[in-house]
Formats: structure tokens, C-alpha cells, sequence
């Protein structure tokens, strides 16, 4: 498994401090970030999941702890928005350039607006899919709304 991707290069290019993790990817799992975060040992509530979804018919990155669900209606409203869907995975695939399991906010083909949950903030260090299934990128939250121009704001159901 090679631990560059898009995702990690657009990391190092923004100067972001950050390390990598591999894990053995199930792609059976009924809830991929609940499986990563029990691969790596960590709480799943301090890793984060990457989604796409879309607002009034605009795409969307959503990021939340693996172990919550987004409402639709605060992600909406989150964007100024009257309704939100989460994306088809083939959409969300051309879209980031990434396979599902291993989209990662960072180094998407096209950069959409992006909502972090706030309530990762709270945390000193998160982890995120490095951009392929079985790597997660080890960072501070706060590094994530800078480098991806990301609101914070209260997205779980």
C-alpha cells in the first residue's frame, strides 16, 4: 500500500503536520469507519468520516465522527440551505477521484464547500482517510478547517 496519495500530497503541500496510519481494510463492514477506527485502536468518535452529500443540488463534504449520523436538515441549514441528500457513491467517486472507503476531504479532483462537526474540534488530534481504503492521516482538527476553508458547525443527527 503506498502512503502517498492525493490526499497526503495536498496535506504536505499546505504544510500541514500530520502522520500516517495504515490499517487492514474490511470491505465487508457494515460501518467503514467504525472497522477503521477498531483496526487502529482508537475511540471512534476521534475518527472522523468523510461524506459527500448534496445541498439544494449542490455537492457537499461532510466530516464526522464515525461513530454519529448527519441530519440532513442541520447540514442543510449548515449551508444556508433548504434540503440535503447524501450523494450516490458512483457521484461521489467521479466527483472526489477517490473510491468509496477511501474518499478523503483532502485532494479531491474538485474542492467543494466543506462542514467539519464541531464537536471534533474539541479534540487535540483526529483521524481521516488518507485518500485510499486502509490509511487514515493523524491531524489536529483545527488544521482541517484551515487547509480545506471548512465551517464548523453542528451537522449530527
Amino acid at each position: 500500500m503506498s502512503k502517498t496519495t492525493r490526499a497526503t500530497q495536498a496535506l504536505a503541500k499546505a504544510g500541514i503536520s500530520f502522520t500516517v496510519h495504515t490499517y487492514d481494510y474490511d470491505p465487508t463492514a457494515d460501518r467503514v469507519g467504525i472497522q477503521a477506527a477498531e483496526a487502529i485502536g482508537e475511540d471512534p468518535s476521534r475518527v472522523l468520516k468523510t461524506l459527500m452529500a448534496e445541498v439544494d443540488g449542490k455537492p457537499v463534504c461532510v466530516i464526522v465522527p464515525s461513530d454519529r449520523e448527519v441530519s440532513m436538515k442541520k447540514l442543510a441549514s449548515a449551508f444556508k440551505g433548504k434540503s440535503a441528500n447524501m450523494m450516490k457513491p458512483a457521484d461521489a467517486e467521479r466527483l472526489t477521484g477517490f473510491v468509496v472507503g477511501g474518499i478523503s476531504p483532502f485532494g479531491q479532483k474538485k474542492q467543494v464547500p466543506t462542514a467539519i462537526e464541531e464537536e471534533a474540534l474539541a479534540h487535540e488530534a483526529v483521524y481521516m482517510n488518507g485518500g485510499q481504503r486502509g490509511l487514515q492521516v493523524h491531524l489536529a482538527p483545527r488544521d482541517v478547517v484551515t487547509v480545506l476553508k471548512a465551517i464548523a458547525a453542528s451537522v449530527i443527527a
